[in-house]
């Protein structure tokens, strides 16, 4: 929940000015839109704590931390083999955001291009790291990706034995392509008009990270993913800050 606050940390005036036309007239103060907002998630992310807290231990899958405390364990001995693995995972994961986005800049839109950089300029790095780094996980990767696993397998196997590995590679692409594409919606406002680079860049960038956060939890545990995330951001926040 601290994620899905931390859109109040945004500047909307700011997000605002970036969309490209007449400005959008608010029905409400910038503040009350802020407040509205999160609604949506609120829910989405109540559904998707509830379906990992059912669906996880019956397929395998572990927030190994979150279980330690529930349970009185040592939540750093669950911690410690996840840490390693989930920050040489985002490190990896911002370096290559950023070469994917040096890479591709040149093909895109040049106004989608100045826009994307001034509207990654104004999230506050409060919302990469809580909205980003935790919501964003549970919602994608404890509740969509779990699902997406234990699905087939209460169809096709009556939740006997152990999901086969097929299982979990298909919930992770599923789960990860779910999570580029929905990040169209920024770049459908940020673009005079959407174009087939920007819709591949935004989906391909996105999406590579994603399967790499869902082996992650399916490897190691959630909180790996976790830490993954939060360090992508870093590493892209710090680019950003020596970039000028």
């Amino acid at each position: 929940m601290l994620g899905v606050v931390s859109v109040l940390t945004i500047d909307l005036d700011a997000v605002i000015a970036l969309i490209p036309g007449t400005p959008p007239e608010l029905p409400f103060s910038p503040f009350v839109m802020k407040l509205v907002s999160l609604i949506q998630p609120t829910v989405l992310l109540t559904i998707a704590v509830a379906a990992g807290v059912a669906l996880s231990p019956r397929v395998g899958l572990h927030a190994p931390a979150s279980e330690a405390v529930s349970s009185g364990d040592s939540v750093l001995a669950a911690l410690k083999p996840q840490i390693v693995p989930g920050v040489i995972a985002g490190i990896v994961c911002g370096i290559l955001l950023i070469l994917l986005w040096i890479i591709a800049k040149p093909l895109l839109p040049a106004d989608f291009a100045a826009r994307a950089e001034a509207f990654n300029r104004i999230v506050p790095t409060a919302l990469r790291i809580f909205y980003g780094g935790f919501t964003e996980e549970l919602l994608i990767r404890w509740g969509l990706m779990t699902f997406f696993v234990w699905l087939p397998f209460r169809i096709f196997r009556k939740g006997l034995g152990e999901p086969p590995a097929g299982y979990f590679i298909a919930a992770i692409a599923t789960s990860a392509l779910l999570f580029g594409v929905g990040h169209l919606g920024v770049a459908i406002a940020l673009s005079d008009k959407l174009t087939a680079v920007t819709a591949i860049f935004v989906i391909f960038a996105n999406t590579l990270f994603a399967v790499i956060a869902g082996l992650l939890y399916w490897k190691k545990g959630l909180e790996s993913a976790f830490i993954a995330h939060i360090t992508a951001h870093l590493i892209i926040v710090g680019m950003m800050f020596l970039s000028g």
